[in-house]
């Protein structure tokens, strides 16, 4: 291979995943013109309508029911799905790994399975469920967005995937991140530039940006991305879709591929993505019920509780005490994240809640730490992996054609880190000493706020932002402060979708006076022509291995908006 350009490289492999398409799946494009392409799956005409109404199912329990009762087979479910997922393909570029065939064997495989034995394999029967193409499946490349991965073949299934299949599931689809993993966007030499199905003009985010467009467009009942700064929910966020980022190692994510292997100090981690949070309460509980640290010695042996889900150390959901952090003190929000958290504060207060403010405490000193502990190796792992193949370390995430005058560098150069350094072993430790100080630092702030809530406890979770913004135009999505609090410090948290960017109600705040230039740069991006439509979601942020309450909370706080939004 080395007297091949990495060029023909991508170009050879882009052409073996358009050649892994089924000819008669492919659709007559919208123009380029078209921004919204939601619409495309249903009216396009490739679809039946008994594939329509199952790809319309977003609830996944519906699904699953019928799955098991066999009124719809695995087989059917899944053809209907990567139909779809195709279909969203062809719209947004956000698949990898296409295999077909393959996906419907596993799928014949479970309907003959309940067949023969008149029951389910397990709690995921034959449900189709795409993966970021980080998580290892034998047999197929995992090249997550590098040249120098393309023919690299895995020898076996990661254990996630492992326990998938135990569980009874079809992993049926792999979706795009991009190079390097450490962008809020998604875009690689290999496979290209993935759009936002709302507004294709927008980014549907990163790094699982692959799933946040497939999942948007139902490409896929449930989708599993990772996340160290904030990479399942920005995509959720940007493409309206619920999602948990769960503390270090409570989920399986030995086997899969990553990038800076060996940094343990923040764990990048693996969560669900769907179109309901009951989706991804169904997958986290059918996850850590089959034990995984039977699999991952780095898993926590901690079984799923009931208890917890009860909410039974926040009032067993009675009258609970929300923090609202309305501003970071490093980048304020546009304005219609503070239009969502304004509706999530009236919709708490209407259903009997307490909501305060969260005054912003070290937020800055967390993300530097965390991003210096990011870039310890002075972006070493990066640039070696690139060296392999010779195709270059990309710098943005802008289009060639537009780059916004205003050039976006690589989240390792950020304006307010200053450039990289290759920093000692006791230079790193003294980093990871600092964010343990600072964990315990937030620690007692947040007890402290029992003098506030009312209820005898502490705050029992915080609203913000995931982001100061919305979907934004390809290569401007450069904040990750609201994310990396929660990775820096552990913090269990889920997004969930609130609204939609209304230009008309949404106008633009009144200048202020601004905290840093990232600060000002993001408050004169923010144009309401541009963002209309693009969805609005939020982040809810519980402590550490609280899976359960978040999600639980989560489902207080999404049914009171529905409550409020029924009115």
């Amino acid at each position: 291979m080395a007297s091949t350009s990495w060029q023909d490289r991508c170009a050879r492999r882009k052409q073996a995943q358009v050649d892994s398409i089924p000819k008669d799946w492919l659709i007559t494009l919208p123009s380029e013109d078209k921004g919204n392409v939601l619409d495309v799956p249903i009216t396009c005409g490739l679809l039946t309508p008994r594939e329509i109404e199952i790809t319309e199912t977003v609830d996944v329990i519906a699904i699953l029911s019928k799955l098991k009762s066999g009124d719809w087979s695995s087989v059917e479910t899944t053809r209907a799905f990567y139909k779809r997922a195709i279909i969203a393909h062809q719209l947004t570029n956000c698949l990898t790994e296409i295999f077909v065939e393959r996906a419907l064997d596993r799928a014949k495989e479970v309907d003959d399975y309940l067949k023969i034995h008149g029951k389910p394999i397990g709690p995921l029967h034959g449900l189709p469920i795409s993966l970021k193409d980080q998580f290892t499946m034998k047999g197929l490349e995992t090249i997550m967005g590098y040249v120098s991965w393309i023919g690299q073949h895995a020898e076996k299934d990661s254990v996630l995937v492992e326990i998938l299949y135990e569980l009874g599931a079809v992993p049926f689809v792999r979706t795009n991140v991009p190079q390097t993993l450490m962008w809020g966007e998604t875009y690689n030499h290999v496979f290209g530039r993935t759009t936002n199905p709302y507004n294709r003009r927008l980014t549907p985010g990163g790094s699982s940006g692959g799933e946040g467009a497939l999942l948007a467009l139902k490409g896929s009942p449930l989708g599993v991305g990772t996340d160290i700064g904030g990479s399942v929910r920005i995509p959720s966020t940007f493409c309206s879709l619920y999602t948990l980022r769960p503390s270090y190692e409570r989920l399986p994510y030995c086997g899969a591929v990553n990038s800076l292997e060996g940094q343990e100090s923040i764990s990048s981690v693996l969560g669900p993505m769907a179109q309901t949070i009951n989706a991804v309460k169904l997958f986290t509980k059918a996850i850590i019920d089959a034990k995984p640290w039977r699999k991952d010695p780095m898993a926590i042996h901690k079984a799923w509780s009931e208890e917890e889900y009860a909410l039974s150390e926040h009032g067993k959901g009675g009258k609970m005490c929300f923090a609202i952090m309305w501003d970071n003190g490093v980048v304020k929000p546009h304005p219609p994240l503070w239009r969502a958290m304004r509706m999530v504060k009236r919709a708490l207060e209407a259903a009997g809640h307490k909501v305060i403010d969260w005054v912003p405490y070290k937020q800055l000193e967390i993300y530097k730490t965390a991003e210096m502990i990011f870039a310890a190796d002075g972006g070493h792992d990066y640039r070696a992996v690139c060296e392999q193949s010779g195709e270059p370390l990309l710098r943005s995430m802008s289009l060639p054609s537009d780059n916004h005058g205003r050039p976006i560098d690589h989240p390792l150069f950020r304006s307010l880190l200053g450039e990289p350094k290759h920093y000692t072993a006791y230079e790193l430790w003294r980093l990871h000493k600092e964010k343990r100080d600072l964990r315990k630092d937030q620690l007692d702030y947040w007890e402290a706020t029992v003098s506030q809530t009312g209820t005898g406890r502490p705050v029992d979770a915080i609203i913000s932002p995931a982001l100061a913004y919305t979907a934004v135009p390809h290569g401007l999505n450069t904040d990750s402060f609201y994310c990396t609090f929660c990775n820096a410090m552990d913090y269990a948290c889920s997004a969930f979708p609130v609204t939609y960017v209304d230009p008309i109600v949404d106008l633009q705040h009144p200048s202020h006076e601004f905290y840093n230039h990232e600060d000002e740069a993001i408050y004169k991006m923010y144009d309401p022509a541009v963002f209309a439509g693009a969805p609005v979601g939020l982040q809810l942020i519980g402590r550490p291995l609280e899976e359960e309450a978040v999600i639980a909370m989560t489902q207080v706080v999404d049914h009171a908006l529905k409550m409020m939004k029924s009115y």
